[in-house]
């Protein structure tokens, strides 16, 4: 039988990718906090401001490629033995925060407009995209990753219990919680480097000699 080198290197790459993702993520949303306070006024955004949102709407896209990596590499791990409901529900949310998290990147790039009105406009567009949208889709992907997680055995029941109170957190208190959207990053920084120590579960079957 050929080694499979490709399966072997899988958790690294997800780990690796995870914990791009976390920084990426939580600096950006830090910057995005910085320069777009909620609840501000329609006044124009000042040139320290637009410094920090050009920094962040670079770093955004960024996080979602390394996010996808992750979320690939987190998926093939469960190869064979993935429930085809559970798992589906696991892509379609991390596809769609995805595709939340690049509307909130757009939404916020208006407010670099000169307008205050535009600027208003950008800031309450991307922290509603943000805070309510795209963390409930993370909140979702939290949940079955470590549901995920939990039925194949390879998350410590700690990791899985800290995975679904990250996420009720998301899901239900997330958009009335300033700098709630952080607990996402912190999860998938927690989890890749988890991953990167490479434990095994304890009732982890050694490989059959060849």
């Amino acid at each position: 039988m050929e080694p499979k080198h490709e399966r072997l290197a899988t958790p690294r790459a997800a780990g690796v990718a995870g914990v791009v993702f976390a920084i990426l993520m939580a600096t950006a949303i830090v910057l995005v906090r910085t320069a777009l306070p909620d609840g501000g006024d329609d006044a124009a955004v000042g040139a320290g401001q637009r410094s920090a949102l050009r920094t962040a709407l670079e770093l955004l896209p960024l996080a979602g490629i390394a996010f996808l990596w992750f979320m690939g590499a987190l998926r093939e791990q469960a190869g064979e033995g993935e429930d085809r409901f559970v798992s589906t529900v696991f892509l379609g949310s991390g596809l769609v925060f995805v595709a939340t998290l690049f509307g909130t990147a757009a939404a916020a790039g208006t407010a670099l407009d000169e307008s205050p009105q535009s600027s208003g406009f950008g800031r309450d567009f991307a922290y509603a995209l943000l805070t309510t949208y795209a963390m409930r889709m993370a909140a979702v992907f939290i949940i079955t990753t470590s549901t995920i997680g939990r039925r194949l055995g390879v998350f410590p029941r700690p990791l899985v219990v800290l995975g679904y109170l990250a996420g009720l957190t998301l899901l239900v208190v997330g958009a009335d919680v300033p700098w709630s959207e952080l607990v996402f990053p912190a999860w998938a920084l927690i989890l890749s480097l988890h991953i990167l120590r490479g434990r095994r579960p304890a009732g982890a079957r050694p490989a059959a000699p060849t």
